[in-house]
């Protein structure tokens, strides 16, 4: 038998922060990347350093409080969407989408508004076929969980 590595920054990567961090460690985390974010005009460093990133803030759920998270943007087409292979759960950002659609995006230096929509039933099934056959770090990802990946598109005011 042979050891398997990792390919440097896959979804198996060991190094990456979604394989280091623990749920205590991980709000200190999303707090010091959006202040690198905002202070960067949306340029961060580390496991994000040349790669695309957001911010996205939702209203709670339960609370009605604003809620930010960074978020890497992913592209079908013109169609951005996000998806999540960190939590072993549905993320707290897709349940506040579910039931607060209307949230704000920061791209770079630009803050707007948008409406977020979570795919379901047959949408869901097509968009999940194919964005699993484009992107193989979120298949990875599905293949060690049982629950449907989270996606949700985005749609610009």
């Amino acid at each position: 038998m042979t050891e398997q590595t990792s390919v440097p920054g896959s979804y198996d990567d060991p190094e990456m922060p979604w394989n280091t961090l623990t749920e205590e460690t991980i709000g200190d985390w999303n707090r010091n990347v959006i202040a690198e974010f905002r202070a960067n005009e949306g340029v961060v460093g580390g496991a994000y350093a040349g790669g695309s990133l957001l911010l996205l803030t939702t209203t709670g759920a339960r609370s009605g409080r604003p809620h930010t998270v960074p978020v890497g943007p992913l592209f079908r087409g013109e169609q951005l969407y996000l998806s999540s292979f960190i939590e072993k759960t549905y993320p707290a950002w897709w349940h506040n989408a579910r039931r607060h659609p209307a949230v704000t995006v920061e791209i770079g230096e630009r803050t707007v508004a948008a409406t977020a929509r979570v795919l379901v039933g047959d949408e869901y099934a097509e968009f999940a076929a194919w964005a699993l056959a484009d992107n193989p770090d979120l298949a990875a990802f599905q293949a060690t969980i049982d629950r449907p990946i989270p996606l949700v598109t985005l749609t610009f005011a």
